[in-house]
């Protein structure tokens, strides 16, 4: 018996389908375009209600209309049948034929397995049944609360579904604040992210990071040399020789930082540092075109630097990233004051210099900084502003010269440092850099036992550098920074050339 259903219903289709192609070609060409115009009718009909649903489905995302489809399901059975499907939205228009008058309805016979109808009511059918579906999806009513179906308390037979169309509708308008919150904090690409690591501050939502560094600072500098005496005030008698210093100061260090919240991080900086100087002067042999040379190398560890770091703004759509920062720098290198400048070659008694270089400044100085950064991808602004605190500290011996022995304590200049700079994503993973950074420095000052300050002449410093940068991602842990720096004063390094590889856990 089921076998031979089949072939059966195969066949009652197949002339249901002759039926119908017959009924519409026995029609007149008015009667065809008559049937055609109620089609199109009906689809725009269809269109207009789908735009409404879609509208409200929006609106009930936002939390500003119906909760959507939890309070739908909360809804009693009979008004989520007269919605138009069982998703609420509509089915799609039946073929040509099944459109001709009198033509039966896909799902009157047999209907759907919801209950729900496959005919789409019509748009005004909403209006004016306060029972339908299409009445409760036009908004809320006047004067009541956002995310509550005004309808749920109008339905006896189901006291619970006002409490549960408010809930929903409260937990729809928390989520959509709570989104629209963490959206307002803009979101960084890798290649983004390792700018803000580079200039501005620590990653925050990091709990480590290993930043290992070495760079390479040169100095080329040159200055007229006198050897002799004036007579009559006027004349100069003796050797005038042009001196050049080259310098090359290797440093490479460990930056350790940790956060300890997602606003706070602490690090420390371990430097260990390699100079090699050498200095031209002529007057070998008593000769002033005769040139000598010499080499001092030395090598020791740095000043270690320890900090901290405080996030006061987080970056925002409006807002830029605002970090404070607090440094201490400790006189754990070689100190500069005490070292002798002794003869380097015994036939040019113009070549002196220093019996070993420093690694350090000899002093503990403190140094409060302000960093801001702002994100307009893929282009990132950043500045800071810092200002240094050098303690005065006294020194056994400042002198240079060999045998000589002088007491003193030695105040050198606050430093105040500011610059900015615009960095460029041009990839996930790749970005570049440009910056300008001035340091300015005022005279040192020294004071004997029992005496006053005094200036040190030629102390007053300004370095300004023009920075690049370039920074490439590896992978989520480990990124490539590589810099050249300019100097655009004589007191500031020929060049820097550098490069670091910060990892984080």
């Amino acid at each position: 018996m089921r076998l031979a259903v089949i072939p059966a219903a195969v066949l009652l289709f197949a002339l249901s389908q002759c039926a119908d192609a017959q009924a519409l070609q026995n029609q007149s060409l008015e009667d065809r375009l008559n049937t055609l115009m109620r089609v199109v009718d009906e689809q725009q009909r269809q269109i207009q209600s789908l735009e409404r649903q879609v509208t409200n489905l929006e609106m009930s995302q936002r939390g500003r209309g119906m909760p959507g489809a939890a309070a739908m399901a909360a809804a009693p059975d009979a008004a989520v049948a007269d919605q138009p499907g069982a998703d609420g939205l509509p089915v799609p228009l039946p073929p040509l034929a099944q459109a001709l008058p009198g033509a039966a309805a896909p799902g009157a016979l047999t209907g759907t397995a919801t209950g729900v109808p496959v005919n789409p009511p019509s748009p005004d059918a909403g209006t004016t049944s306060g029972a339908t579906g299409a009445s409760a999806s036009s908004g809320p009513q006047q004067g009541a609360p956002v995310g509550v179906n005004p309808n749920a308390s109008a339905n006896p037979a189901n006291p619970s579904s006002a409490a549960t169309g408010a809930a929903t509708g409260a937990a729809t308008g928390n989520a959509t604040i709570g989104e629209t919150q963490k959206n307002a904090e803009p979101s960084r690409t890798q290649a983004e992210e390792a700018v803000v690591q580079r200039e501005h501050a620590p990653l925050f939502d990091h709990k480590l990071t290993l930043d290992w560094g070495i760079s390479d600072t040169y100095y080329d500098r040159r200055q007229l040399q006198l050897s002799g005496f004036l007579a009559l005030d006027a004349i100069f008698l003796g050797n005038i020789n042009l001196g050049q210093t080259k310098s090359h100061q290797v440093m490479a260090d460990l930056d350790t930082r940790y956060g300890i919240t997602d606003r706070m991080s602490i690090d420390v900086d371990v430097p260990y540092v390699y100079r090699h100087s050498s200095f031209i002067v002529g007057g070998a042999g008593g000769s002033a075109s005769t040139l000598s040379d010499a080499s001092v190398n030395s090598n020791a560890i740095g000043d270690v630097n320890f900090g901290i770091y405080y996030q006061f703004l987080k970056e925002t759509s409006n807002l830029p990233d605002v970090v404070g920062s607090l440094r201490v720098k400790t006189p754990t290198g070689t100190s500069p004051f005490g070292i002798k400048v002794q003869q380097l070659t015994p036939d040019n008694t113009n070549l002196v210099a220093p019996s070993k270089l420093p690694t350090g400044t000899g002093f503990w100085n403190v140094t409060a900084g302000l960093s801001v950064l702002k994100t307009y991808d893929p282009v990132v602004l950043f500045g800071s502003l810092s200002y240094t605190y050098n303690i005065a500290r006294s020194f056994a011996d400042i002198s240079s010269v060999i045998g000589q022995t002088q007491p003193a304590k030695v105040k050198l200049g606050d430093i105040v440092q500011f610059g900015g700079g615009v960095a460029l994503a041009f990839s996930d993973k790749d970005s570049a850099s440009i910056s300008y950074t001035m340091a300015i420095e005022p005279q040192s000052k020294t004071r004997s036992p029992g005496g006053g300050w005094s200036g040190v002449p030629g102390s007053e410093t300004t370095a300004s550098v023009l920075n690049f940068g370039l920074n490439h991602v590896v992978n989520k842990h480990l990124t490539i920074n590589g810099a050249v720096s300019v100097g655009l004063t004589p007191d500031a390094p020929n060049f820097v050339v550098g490069v670091r590889f910060p990892y984080t856990f």
